[in-house]
């Protein structure tokens, strides 16, 4: 049975107090927070302050300074992540701020607790230049085993996440989009599996050029995908487009091998696939332009870009953002794991290899109930962290990036 939650800050009679809006209980939730420090070992007398304390610490981080690998062994540092944003693309929201941004921070930290048993910490930072950010995470880093970026606007997502896998010897993971990438790998192998496809045989069409989109677009073809277009606001992001920045350039040097141009509708148009991560309405006779036996993974939030019933009406299998329709595509079930399974190892970095074996590990979950309903296990699955946790630690030392 699940311990009780809490929170002796809170107050059941509170709800949004200082605000001119009605009475909502998300706001007694959240009231004083959602998480706390707490500590793991008793301080009940003299006797057990000497040892969690002085003069019983000074053993150990005597032991540290001749040994710094014993940290792993006598500190948190190997179960807790440090969850860094700028709060420049929080949810549905935008650039809120770092402030702003705390709730969805400890929200994650709480997900990395219950569905992972990963420690993790909110660290919402006020400045949203890339070497400010990247210099701070470094300056961090020797308390944590792993950094989870989180919510911070493309293209600067991708550079501050390269240059701190350069620059650490940590898992650095930005969940907005490899954590995305893992479960909708895991939903599509899934999908072609029971409609008897293989994913080379697909060409799918990607609504979205930011981090979710080019992540998605990268890993699904390095699992194997056939081919992928990715349509931005100005249409297919295709070589012969003069207006692309560096990531969006690169992104067609391997995308889009069928030399589409124009619109998100012409890119449809006998495609095998839909995956929207950007918002907006895909008007219905697009839809029904796609191939027949189509997969439609529409997962903004909370308005899905094809609206499930449409989808239904042309689409052989369709997954939405959402968890009141079936086929929730949810990085919960990616990256409490991955990151489980990467500290477990002492990883030194996340490969694309270990990202494959969490979307194999997922997809596997489901096993022999695969339906049209069901080609992606819910969040709340007792098997899926374990089973990424193991697949994951596996596929580290097979690559060569475990240090135990």
């Amino acid at each position: 049975m699940a311990a009780e939650i809490v929170n002796p800050r809170s107050d059941a009679n509170t709800g949004n107090e200082g605000t001119d809006e009605p009475f909502d209980p998300a706001f007694a939730l959240h009231r004083g927070g959602k998480m706390a420090v707490q500590a793991t070992v008793p301080v009940r007398d003299k006797d057990d302050l000497s040892l969690a304390y002085t003069p019983g610490v000074a053993k150990v981080c005597s032991a540290i300074a001749e040994k710094p690998e014993l940290v792993h062994d006598y500190t948190w540092k190997s179960n807790v992540v440090a969850v860094v944003t700028d709060g420049t693309a929080v949810l549905g929201l935008g650039d809120i701020g770092p402030e702003a941004s705390l709730p969805v921070m400890e929200g994650k930290a709480i997900l990395f607790k219950q569905f992972g048993g990963v420690d993790a910490v909110p660290l919402a930072l006020s400045t949203t230049d890339v070497d400010e950010i990247v210099d701070t995470v470094v300056r961090l880093a020797p308390s944590f085993g792993g950094v989870n970026l989180e919510d911070i606007a493309a293209p600067r997502c991708f550079e501050i996440e390269r240059k701190l896998q350069e620059r650490l010897d940590i898992p650095v993971f930005h969940d907005d989009q490899h954590g995305t990438a893992v479960v909708t790998l895991a939903a599509l192998k899934n999908a072609a599996k029971l409609s008897g496809r293989e994913l080379g045989e697909l060409r799918g069409v990607i609504s979205g050029a930011g981090a979710a989109g080019v992540a998605i677009a990268k890993f699904l073809l390095e699992a194997g995908l056939g081919d992928v277009a990715v349509t931005d606001r100005k249409g297919i992001v295709s070589r012969d487009r003069e207006d692309l920045n560096p990531v969006k350039r690169e992104l067609a040097e391997i995308t889009n091998k069928a030399g589409l141009s124009g619109t998100l509708e012409d890119a449809l148009a006998g495609a095998d696939l839909f995956i929207g991560v950007s918002g907006g309405t895909v008007p219905e006779p697009a839809v029904a332009s796609m191939a027949p036996g189509a997969f439609v993974f529409a997962m903004a939030n909370p308005n899905p870009e094809v609206h499930p019933d449409i989808a239904h009406k042309y689409a052989a299998v369709v997954a939405t953002g959402r968890s009141d329709y079936p086929n929730q595509i949810n990085n919960v079930l990616a990256f409490p794991g991955i990151f489980a399974g990467a500290l477990q190892v002492r990883a030194t970095r996340i490969t694309e290899g270990m990202k494959i074996a969490a979307a194999d590990a997922i997809a596997d979950v489901v096993g022999d109930e695969l339906a049209a309903g069901y080609v992606i296990p819910s969040p709340f699955d007792e098997r899926v962290a374990t089973a990424v946790t193991a697949a994951v630690a596996a596929a580290a030392r097979a690559e060569g990036v475990a240090q135990r």
